[in-house]
């Protein structure tokens, strides 16, 4: 199945679906029209069963720069300029992070190359991110555009590299080279460029065998954690193993595992 946009390309085969932001003139910028678009393309995934792997990158040479600051947005007459920038925020960028966030099926992010401002939230907010050596991660809002870091940086960044790098990284606009994002752990592996895709793929098309409906409970398990105690956690974790122990994939994993077979799941 495949999907071509005026901005991304979605194609879908052997349960992986494949979203590449398509604009490689302006590396992959984000205009109103993206948006839009990814939005689509991640609504597509959630409903497909046979899409049990989301795989997001960008063509040419860059991931995705942010923001496109020579579009249009969404301004409306008698806003001012900072209201209009909100407002786009509001109709267009916050709901498609939120909803590339909550999509529950593995999500790999196959950083290719530039990745600057918003783009590095969209980045981030896959389950997994790998990056090619040459690849590099730059929070331009504060030194270039007087704004603060959004599309989720704020809150993805001290959360996986600590609050002093996050501080640094987006006060000084430094770039962050690959090598290092993954030794902060701001990442999960960097590759040689050559290799990205096919670590990806391979990596894509192991999930895609596995218990979709699990790894959306582990990646919800993980990110409430931060917010409970351990009794809270504990209680939290009897509750999801109470339903996921009466889905027919833990029977599956089960007899496998006793049988000495590979597992086959369902989406």
């Amino acid at each position: 199945m495949k999907t071509d946009g005026e901005t991304i390309k979605l194609e879908i085969a052997d349960g992986i679906a494949l979203l590449t932001l398509n604009r490689p003139d302006v590396l992959n910028s984000i205009n109103m029209k993206l948006i839009e678009e990814v939005r689509e393309a991640v609504a597509k995934v959630a409903a497909t069963p046979d899409a049990r792997v989301l795989v997001l990158t960008g063509a040419g040479r860059a991931f995705c720069a942010g923001a496109d600051l020579a579009a249009q947005g969404q301004r409306e007459e008698g806003m001012s300029i900072g209201q209009g920038v909100a407002h786009g925020m509001t109709v267009g960028f916050n709901p498609m992070v939120r909803e590339l966030a909550e999509l529950e099926k593995p999500k790999i992010a196959a950083v290719n190359g530039t990745t600057a401002g918003g783009g590095v939230g969209l980045a981030l907010c896959a389950d997994i991110v790998i990056a090619a050596k040459s690849a590099s991660f730059i929070q331009v809002f504060g030194p270039k555009l007087g704004l603060i870091p959004d599309m989720g940086c704020t809150w993805f960044m001290p959360r996986l590299v600590g609050l002093a790098r996050a501080r640094a990284l987006a006060l000084t606009g430094d770039k962050l080279p690959a090598e290092t994002a993954a030794d902060w752990g701001l990442i999960w592996k960097c590759v040689e460029d050559d290799a990205l895709m096919d670590e990806v793929m391979t990596l894509a098309g192991k999930l895609a065998k596995g218990p979709t409906n699990a790894f959306g409970e582990i990646v919800k398990a993980l990110d409430v954690s931060e917010r409970h105690t351990l009794a809270e956690q504990l209680d939290y974790e009897r509750d999801i193993q109470g339903q996921l122990g009466d889905h027919p994939n833990f029977a599956a994993g089960v007899r496998a595992f006793l049988t000495k077979t590979k597992p086959e799941f369902q989406p």
